[in-house]
């Protein structure tokens, strides 16, 4: 990305604020700040409360994952500690932490960078 505070003039002193009108600060960039929708997970983390089947039995349930899958990411909670059990919108993430905490499971919503 090139130096734009060196083509628009700005001071040389970086610990100088800049004083808006005074022709020594920062450009300022007449596009608007672009919103990038990002991608955020649902992770489930293991406890020592619920038993296998029954982490197995709601991701099943509740995600409508098969047999195998659900097995799969139970098996990743057990031994990792945590799995990623959905990604999406932060809003249908928020809805899927809600439901794992109604089946009395550990889960949080995460930023996926």
């Amino acid at each position: 990305m090139p130096d734009v505070s060196a083509a628009q003039g700005a001071p040389e002193d970086p610990a100088s604020p800049a004083s808006p009108g005074t022709g020594t600060g920062t450009a300022l960039v007449d596009q608007p700040v672009e919103q990038v929708p990002g991608t955020w997970t649902t992770m489930v983390w293991n406890d020592p409360v619920n038993l296998m089947s029954y982490v197995s039995y709601v991701f099943r349930s509740y995600f409508g994952y098969g047999k195998d899958k659900a097995e799969e990411l139970m098996m990743q909670v057990h031994t990792d500690g945590r799995a990623v059990v959905s990604s999406g919108s932060r809003e249908k993430m928020e809805t899927d932490v809600t439901a794992m905490h109604r089946y009395g499971l550990w889960a949080t919503v995460q930023r996926d960078d």
